[in-house]
């Protein structure tokens, strides 16, 4: 557990180091490696800009494109207070959205949880601990150094008495 936490803190460390852009495509790259949308071409897109009014990606729920999920991307070292989480679901209101997924690499406030829990919109919050890991449960910027494999006995290869 040591090793993971201590990898944890070092994926959030190099998150903020790098530019906001980059931070914004790294989420549409961790949706993808949890099974939303398909490829990198045709499932997501980090559009995050001037003028994106509040929304930084989007991304295929699934392969068919039967859904939609818009993303909201802060690289922050504050607590995201309710009014940040209220912005975002004006902004899906603004794309008729029913979903939406706000990631940060900070925390939530209580009452920005409480929030998101209580509107008819589905906001899905991952704070940084979180993002880190689902960074290392998928893959996403981390390598894989060393593999142990432990094997027990199958007890349904062997007859019954």
């Amino acid at each position: 557990m040591v090793l993971r936490k201590n990898l944890a803190d070092e994926l959030l460390k190099a998150v903020m180091e790098s530019p906001p852009s980059f931070f914004e495509q790294l989420v549409v790259d961790l949706l993808l490696r949890m099974g939303y949308g398909g490829s990198r071409q045709e499932a997501g897109e980090a559009i995050g800009r001037s003028g994106d009014e509040g929304i930084d990606g989007i991304i295929k729920e699934d392969r068919l494109g039967l859904d939609i999920i818009y993303v909201q991307a802060k690289r922050w070292e504050n607590v995201v207070g309710r009014p940040d989480v209220q912005k975002f679901a004006g902004a899906l209101q603004g794309q008729r959205a029913r979903k939406g997924v706000f990631i940060t690499t900070s925390t939530f406030s209580r009452e920005a949880m409480a929030f998101a829990a209580n509107i008819e919109t589905k906001i899905i919050l991952i704070d940084g601990a979180k993002l880190a890991e689902f960074m290392i449960d998928h893959g996403v910027g981390v390598t894989t150094e060393e593999t142990y494999e432990v094997k027990r006995i199958d007890s349904d290869y062997f007859p019954d008495d």
